[in-house]
């Protein structure tokens, strides 16, 4: 069942009708490899989380499921969040740029880790006046044991 509140209704799945004018349509066109970047934003707080990016099969995964899924560029694939560590994004609302080339999912993070370093941000290092970096945040899970190859 999907995730996403039924008070958005430009947000469809896959299977609805796509001839609807209602159906936003984002522009993958401005890069080479049709890729725009995805702000992972958590739906009560406001904190970043995370940024990666989405083609448009990320994007429609998505709108179908509730559950934010990129496009990994490093292993040239779509990736759903969480599909190894279990902490999955519940995408509770989707916000559009003026361009429609950038999105901001406010999500539900469950297992409270969106970096696969087990810190609840990937954003959890301060860069201090000297250059030195300090870490901000408490990891939620150790990596060595979720990510075993």
């Amino acid at each position: 069942m999907p995730c996403l509140p039924l008070a958005i209704p430009y947000y469809k799945s896959q299977a609805q009708d796509k001839e609807d004018t209602d159906m936003v349509e984002l522009d993958f066109s401005k890069s080479a490899d049709g890729l725009i970047p995805a702000v992972a934003q958590d739906w009560q707080t406001g904190e970043v989380l995370m940024v990666a990016y989405i083609n448009r099969e990320a994007w429609e995964k998505t709108l179908a499921t509730g559950v934010a899924t990129y496009w990994t560029r490093s292993r040239k694939r779509l990736w759903v969040k969480g599909e190894s560590s279990g902490n999955i994004q519940k995408v509770k609302e989707i916000l559009v740029d003026c361009d429609l080339d950038t999105v901001v999912f406010k999500i539900e993070q469950v297992g409270g880790s969106a970096c696969h370093e087990g810190y609840p941000s990937c954003f959890f290092r301060r860069v201090e006046k000297d250059g030195s970096l300090t870490v901000i945040e408490e990891r939620v899970f150790d990596p060595a044991t979720v990510y075993k190859k």
